[in-house]
């Protein structure tokens, strides 16, 4: 039987918005919300938080623990190697890439994404190649094989900081996207945490949203509510390289 491990890399170090994760959202952490929502997709197996080496971060991984989920520490630098090194550990044949700042993550789609690599026998599938999606509900999954191969051929350090674009720009690579049905929201809905005005939003969208809300949900909700969707407009449609 196939082994899928979803993998959140975690860090406290943000250039706008420093110790962002750790941040409380509707009672929790964002870290804590990402990784229960990550614990709800369907047909995985383990969720792995990937933690930098070093006191800066124990922090990090001790709400990691405390959320129930497995901790791997590695690099900082060269997240490409923690994720190759936390897959190693759990013995992952799938893995699913999440990042942290993602408290929104919608585990629906993440099973959407996963059944699509597992049902084609993709080496790679996401839902953002082009984005349709709000901007937060970004995942990718990839085969520990793919991942292997990149772990051991990837040079450039931008591919060793942000893990997958060697894999998105494998020609041999067999790839494939989940994209929304219907109009794209990823210029106009943005749930992601980045910037103080981002964690202005999620704290008022968490206030007002019921418990394991998806994602048609949080657009009802931002339906009902236009003026939360403006508390973080001036960055609608900025997407930082992940």
């Amino acid at each position: 039987m196939e082994r899928v491990a979803v993998i959140v890399q975690a860090r406290m170090g943000s250039t706008r918005l420093p110790g962002k994760v750790l941040m409380p959202l509707g009672g929790q952490t964002a870290l804590a919300q990402c990784l229960r929502r990550c614990q709800a997709i369907p047909g995985i197996d383990v969720v792995v938080c990937a933690v930098p080496e070093g006191n800066a971060d124990d922090a990090i991984a001790a709400e990691a623990l405390k959320s129930g989920v497995q901790v791997v520490r590695g690099s900082a630098s060269d997240v490409l190697s923690r994720y190759h090194k936390a897959a190693q550990t759990v013995g992952a044949d799938w893995i699913m890439r999440v990042t942290s700042d993602c408290p929104l993550i919608d585990p629906k789609v993440c099973g959407d994404i996963l059944h699509l690599a597992q049902s084609q026998k993709l080496d790679y599938a996401c839902n953002n190649l082009p984005p349709t999606w709000p901007h937060g509900l970004d995942a990718e999954v990839f085969s520990f094989a793919m991942l292997d191969k990149a772990f051991h051929a990837a040079t450039d350090p931008f591919e060793r900081e942000h893990v997958t674009p060697w894999i998105r720009n494998n020609p041999n690579a067999k790839t494939g996207n989940v994209a929304r049905a219907g109009e794209s929201l990823a210029e106009t809905c943005r749930w992601t945490l980045d910037y103080p005005e981002d964690y202005a939003f999620l704290r008022a969208l968490f206030d007002l949203l019921p418990d394991g809300a998806g994602t048609e949900d949080v657009l009802a909700l931002l339906a009902a509510h236009p003026d939360l969707g403006e508390i973080n407009a001036q960055h609608h449609g900025v997407r930082a390289k992940r």
